[in-house]
């Protein structure tokens, strides 16, 4: 978990550093810089799957010490290309990122006996948190502070030094009772894996970021139609306390609310929030109880993933659950902030929370046709032989 910890620092310092090179050192706009993080957002979502299906196929050394030296590489090279350049490389160097996220959650599924995994998912999301909250503030610190090209080589360099720890470590990815029975049979199709009930978790977990990331968009948007965005950190850091303290009641109950449920709370919670103006403390306060239900609705979808990916697939569908919250993230932001330009931030609050059930009513009505339309293959053979 401190390994996990200090792998996710340099990815968490991505986007604010990327975004404040382009605005301030190449003198672009931020539409160029969001021009730049989109090609590295696109190029990761759709990388994590295939990232995951190799480090399954080959295992963790070889995968990780190719994507350590592309990451290493292109931030290296990133304070000596053109903009152009740069968006050209942004979408292959996303693609061939370090997978710190997914790879800590197939790791601790491997090393932690199944009634205590919610409790590891949870402390995972804790942390995860913690690198949001240390990460970005440290990124934009060194590239105002410093030169841009120390600054970004010394991303490159945390990129390189942590995958050379997970090398040197090799953590397991599968826990020693899964180990021959993994070994020994052959990689279950992706059509019998691939659940109705798996494809619902994985659109729940993409509405769930979409209302995390959009409830961001309009609290900043909020804050500053009231004059107060001098005041934006310390409301950001109660949201961040508030999902800290929903992980560690999450992962310390014998039971909990399932992922469905949290999230719809976590959604139906949030539209409320904007429905009338408020002082910068009044937000904060109104902003908690949403915020409470962060953690555990993303340990929640940790954890049904992992319960439902046969072990011989475990990196792959960690990969989908990365790709999912990935997609959410990036639809979230333009869809939310298009609402706010054309309403208030108020509205803003509820385009985050219907919006993020929207999404999810698709994946459960997915769910839900597939499990209505499909009859398992094992069930046909049983009936058949009865």
């Amino acid at each position: 978990m401190v390994l996990m910890f200090f792998a996710r620092l340099p990815m968490t310092m991505m986007g604010v550093t990327l975004t404040m090179y382009v605005v301030s050192v190449l003198g672009r706009g931020y539409g160029a810089a969001g021009l730049v993080g989109a090609a590295t957002t696109l190029g990761s979502a759709l990388g994590a799957p295939l990232i995951g299906r190799l480090i399954d196929r080959f295992g963790l050394r070889p995968i990780v010490t190719v994507c350590g030296i592309s990451s290493t590489a292109f931030w290296i090279a990133v304070p000596h290309l053109s903009f152009t350049t740069l968006v050209v490389v942004a979408f292959p160097a996303g693609l061939l990122a370090v997978p710190a996220g997914s790879l800590a959650r197939q790791v601790l599924t491997a090393l932690v006996p199944t009634p205590h995994r919610r409790s590891a998912y949870s402390l995972d999301t804790i942390l995860v948190e913690a690198s949001f909250m240390i990460g970005p503030a440290a990124g934009i610190a060194a590239i105002t502070k410093l030169p841009a090209t120390l600054t970004l080589s010394g991303i490159g360099v945390l990129f390189g030094a942590t995958a050379l720890l997970l090398w040197i470590t090799n953590p397991p990815i599968r826990s020693e009772d899964e180990q021959p029975t993994v070994l020994a049979g052959p990689r279950p199709p992706l059509r019998d894996w691939l659940s109705g009930q798996l494809i619902g978790t994985l659109f729940v977990a993409a509405g769930a970021l979409f209302c995390l990331v959009g409830t961001e968009v309009a609290t900043l948007a909020a804050l500053r139609a009231t004059g107060e965005t001098s005041w934006t950190g310390l409301v950001i850091v109660v949201m961040c306390v508030a999902s800290l303290v929903g992980g560690v009641i999450h992962g310390a109950v014998k039971r909990s609310l399932p992922q469905a449920a949290l999230m719809f709370l976590l959604a139906v919670l949030v539209i409320p929030v904007g429905l009338a103006d408020q002082p910068w403390w009044l937000l904060a306060l109104v902003l908690i109880p949403t915020n409470v239900l962060c953690a555990p609705t993303l340990a929640a979808t940790t954890e049904t993933v992992g319960r439902l990916a046969p072990a011989r697939v475990r990196g792959e569908a960690m990969g989908l659950q990365d790709a999912s919250t990935r997609l959410g993230l990036a639809i979230g932001s333009p869809v939310v902030g298009f609402a706010i330009d054309h309403t208030s931030p108020a509205w803003g609050f509820v385009a985050s929370g219907v919006g993020a059930l929207l999404i999810a009513a698709i994946g459960l009505l997915w769910h839900r046709k597939r499990t209505t339309g499909h009859v398992p293959a094992m069930a046909s053979s049983a009936s058949a032989s009865a």
